[in-house]
């Protein structure tokens, strides 16, 4: 994502209805949401209405949408994106880390028919999260208002094939179907055919890599930290998240805490969320 002035930017009004997507074909257009506004609340008469002292400071509840919000870290801008360098013809580009010195690392979320937290899509939108999915295309076409309003919040969706099977040692045939079949999909849902593509299970070989180009991504991705129930997994022996470091989510029902794990984590390495696409195009 380009560089934003403040990481941690707060809504003004929640998100009240289901948001449609435009002009999807003509590419990405991160935070853009348009929110609609909601009937004002008729105010309780004189006699009826609680007294509150203006010194005193309501605070969020643990646990709601607001308290997610306001534990968020305030992050620098993020730098103008100098995108990598990938090959002209061939194989696609298969990475754990991005080969970059710049100091941003990368938040992803895989699968999607698990859970789908309700809260996501404003948690993404309110703390400016900018966040890359890599869905499988069955619960993509199950729940695609879900994922769409996320993509409006500044998401991307990418592929992370149909069945979710391990594709190492299948033949040409098979990991094509598997690739360009979800590509199709999520293609025909969202206006933008998927540029990035993450294995299942990381388990890859060559063949992987050129049925993925062949299907229209640049790049394959693995992954540098995981996060699940809000712990975050180190896979390399710094055990903190370096320059250009991907870290692994799934659609669980802890997703919010893993969200806020990450963003904690990349805080803490003195980084800045950015996204995928920014760096890969």
């Amino acid at each position: 994502m380009s560089a934003t002035p403040a990481r941690r930017i707060l809504a003004v009004v929640p998100v009240v209805a289901l948001l449609v997507l435009s002009a999807c074909t003509a590419g990405r257009t991160p935070h853009t949401r348009q929110i609609s506004v909601a009937q004002p609340v008729p105010s309780a008469s004189p006699s009826t209405a609680p007294s509150v002292s203006p010194s005193v400071t309501v605070r969020p509840r643990p646990g709601s949408l607001d308290w997610y919000v306001s534990q968020v870290p305030t992050f620098p801008a993020a730098p103008p994106p100098q995108p990598v360098p990938l090959p002209a013809t061939g194989a696609a580009q298969f990475w754990h880390r991005l080969p970059t010195d710049q100091k941003v690392a990368f938040i992803t979320i895989d699968d999607g028919g698990l859970a789908r937290p309700p809260d996501v899509a404003d948690f993404v939108w309110r703390a400016h999260i900018p966040v890359t999915m890599f869905l499988n295309s069955p619960a993509a076409q199950e729940h695609p208002d879900y994922f769409r309003q996320i993509m409006v919040a500044g998401g991307v969706v990418e592929n992370h094939t149909i069945t979710h099977t391990s594709l190492a040692g299948r033949s040409y045939d098979r990991q094509r179907h598997e690739i360009c079949g979800a590509a199709d999909t999520l293609e025909a849902l969202y206006g933008k055919r998927p540029t990035l593509f993450r294995p299942p299970f990381g388990e890859h070989d060559s063949t992987t890599l050129q049925a993925a180009h062949d299907c229209g991504a640049k790049a394959v991705l693995h992954w540098t930290e995981t996060v699940h129930e809000g712990k975050v997994r180190y896979q390399t022996p710094e055990k903190v998240v370096q320059p250009g470091d991907v870290l692994l989510m799934h659609f669980r029902p802890a997703l919010m805490d893993d969200l806020l794990a990450a963003l904690k984590a990349i805080h803490r390495a003195g980084l800045t969320p950015a996204l995928l696409e920014d760096y890969i195009r």
